[in-house]
């Protein structure tokens, strides 16, 4: 299996919408428009491209050739300014497949190299276990649990924040 975090470009809006209207969205967050439509992968990609490098690093995840998820670490701003936050999704047909711990381990090395930061964050519902297992194989820690501060689909969940430093 031959994965490629790829630079997003606005020829892959088509293949954005398609994958953002079939991906699970259990774990993520409902900023992430449903149904997806052709003006959210322009909004997105036009987004990417102003802050590409300069407070953000945004990938397609690429397996064979083709895009099958997204990840990205973002810089946080004003007093936060060297924390970044990961963010990430995955074709769920893929999960289980190692292929997300080489995606992280990857963007975490670009991220340290080109952006002016000295931590990345990850934000995870405790009842992903797949996301928790995936930031602790790239030496995230698990920094503290918030009680009851996601609610989702109706329930209620705890957000285990993790954190990795740059050295």
């Amino acid at each position: 299996m031959n994965i490629v975090l790829k630079p997003w470009t606005r020829k892959d809006k088509d293949i954005l919408k398609d994958l953002c209207n079939h991906i699970d969205r259990s774990h993520l967050s409902d900023r992430i428009p449903s149904p997806y439509t052709e003006q959210d992968a322009i909004w997105w990609l036009t987004m990417v491209e102003e802050h590409e490098g300069k407070d953000g690093i945004f990938r397609a995840i690429e397996v064979d050739g083709k895009i099958v998820g997204n990840i990205s670490v973002e810089q946080d701003s004003d007093v936060y300014k060297k924390d970044a936050a990961i963010g990430y999704f995955l074709s769920s047909d893929l999960w289980g497949k190692g292929i997300m711990s080489e995606a992280v381990n990857e963007i975490c090395k670009i991220a340290f190299q080109k952006l002016d930061i000295l931590r990345i964050s990850g934000l995870v519902y405790s009842k992903n276990i797949a996301s928790q297992k995936v930031l602790e194989k790239n030496n995230f820690a698990l920094e503290g649990v918030k009680k009851c501060a996601v609610f989702k689909n109706g329930q209620i969940d705890d957000l285990c924040i993790y954190g990795k430093l740059k050295h």
